[in-house]
């Protein structure tokens, strides 16, 4: 009677895990702009995050809205546990979006656990590290040749720039153990039901490791295809560097309209004048008229065999426009505390509310529907990862096995 209460206690604690990811079907010529959400694994440069991804060090920076002006802002260390969105090209490769040339030179002690779980957070498996360079590991994975550059097929979606017909850029997150639905969708300003939609779930639950795709609300360009930042894309509450660091980029806090000047430490740049103007590049005069506001303003089209194109562009509006709203500028971080902007995201009734730390994002409210079809141009499907483990269902069986231990230890056969 003990052996089989045992063994009944032992399997209502089992459940099935399983990894999820979201795929997305693409073909070879499809490109985009996406992030990671990325938490680093020690103390690290600046220099040496960018490095593990291939990505500008500036690009970094501005991303995550921090404050390029600091001196030699490149070699800052930034503290372990920092959560950082890294920007990167999301490319087809074999028919899903993948980030297509992150490489990765070993180092003495590398294990293909190691690279996958630490190093890159879990963005990554050993097994796909594996799949993926199969002339550098062997049969024992956990014996890697130093110096061995390794391909990272690191995940990223597209979804053609857009979340319910609205710009949006995708970031990769990865599950934490403190993470619930809720508060993801609390703390990048988009609807529980827009997750499950995008990651095609069929239940709101997470569990650690998964792989979500976050939709953040964007602000897009109209370059020409000519343009060498043609479709440049920037996440709301963040900068983006172009034209080879000349002109800065930013999609301030509830706006779709994206702002770009000059950069602050823009040096051997093209002309950046609008022709037949005295306007310089993210210059703005107003004129208040009878009829409404003459705005008048020297626009950035992107950057054309080398050159910067700027654009100047004259309209009536019924009002004149307010000061241009800025993404709060954030010092380069030197520690992470548990009310980091770039913390985890608990459940709101957690945290006590919707999370307030950090520069928040203003998003267009998602469709209320609570149907889960995919977005436009969104996954047709992918593996779950709901629980199949209510805590509320399990909790009378637990009761009635503890009774039931109890009779039987005093009811011996």
């Amino acid at each position: 009677m003990l052996h089989f209460l045992f063994l009944l206690l032992s399997l209502s604690f089992i459940h099935p895990t399983t990894s999820k990811s979201t795929i997305e079907p693409c073909s070879n010529s499809d490109t985009c702009s996406s992030l990671l959400g990325y938490s680093l694994y020690t103390d690290l440069k600046v220099s040496e995050v960018a490095s593990l991804f291939q990505a500008d060090p500036i690009s970094l920076l501005t991303t995550n809205a921090i404050d390029i002006s600091y001196p030699d802002v490149e070699n800052h260390i930034l503290p372990a546990k920092l959560f950082l969105k890294v920007p990167i090209t999301c490319s087809c490769v074999d028919g899903i979006f993948k980030s297509a040339f992150v490489h990765y030179k070993t180092r003495p002690s590398d294990t293909l656990s190691l690279i996958a779980d630490t190093i890159y957070g879990g963005l990554v498996s050993a097994d796909q590290i594996k799949e993926g360079n199969p002339n550098a590991v062997g049969p024992d994975p956990s014996v890697l040749s130093v110096g061995a550059n390794l391909w990272i097929p690191l995940p990223c979606t597209c979804y053609n720039g857009t979340d319910n017909n609205l710009p949006a850029i995708y970031m990769s997150y990865v599950v934490r153990p403190v993470d619930t639905l809720a508060g993801i969708a609390a703390r990048y300003s988009t609807t529980l039901t827009d997750l499950m939609n995008v990651n095609a779930l069929g239940a709101p639950s997470i569990k650690e490791g998964d792989i979500l795709s976050i939709p953040l609300s964007a602000c897009t360009s109209s370059f020409p295809r000519s343009a060498s930042d043609y479709a440049l894309s920037v996440a709301n509450g963040s900068y983006a560097i172009t034209a080879s660091h000349c002109v800065q980029c930013s999609c301030g806090p509830g706006s779709r309209n994206l702002y770009c000047m000059p950069a602050s430490f823009a040096v051997s740049c093209s002309s950046m004048q609008c022709k037949n103007s005295n306007l310089m590049l993210g210059n703005v005069t107003v004129q208040q008229i009878g009829g409404g506001c003459n705005v008048t303003s020297c626009n950035y089209g992107g950057v054309v065999n080398g050159t910067i194109i700027t654009t100047l562009s004259t309209s009536l509006q019924p009002r004149c426009p307010g000061s241009q709203q800025f993404p709060p500028l954030v010092a380069p971080p030197t520690s992470v505390g548990p009310d980091s902007m770039f913390a985890p995201a608990p459940s709101p009734s957690e945290s006590g509310g919707v999370p307030n730390d950090g520069p928040h994002t203003s998003m267009v409210p998602s469709s209320g529907s609570i149907i889960a079809f995919p977005p436009s141009g969104g996954p047709s499907g992918s593996a779950s990862s709901a629980s199949l483990l209510n805590p509320f269902v399990s909790f009378p069986l637990a009761v009635f096995l503890c009774l039931s231990m109890k009779y039987a230890i005093s009811h011996p056969l």
